[in-house]
């Protein structure tokens, strides 16, 4: 559907850098912390999803690729 804009090196960080907000993210916390954890792992679920597709919505709207041609 998309076409890919994210290198194997970009993707490898992306999934890496994702399951660790993902598992900060879910780690139990209370009161204010849950609204931070929410949001860490809403930022690690794009990460993933965009390491596994290979497109990066920003990347597109600013022109910018890191996959070698």
């Amino acid at each position: 559907m998309f076409q890919q804009n994210e290198g194997m090196i970009d993707r490898i960080v992306r999934a890496v850098l994702g399951l660790i907000l993902l598992w900060a993210g879910l780690w139990p916390l209370g009161g204010l912390r849950a609204v931070v954890g929410i949001i860490v792992t809403l930022i690690g679920l794009i990460l993933v999803f965009t390491a596994l597709t290979g497109f990066c919505l920003i990347y597109r709207i600013l022109g910018i690729s890191t996959l070698r041609k």
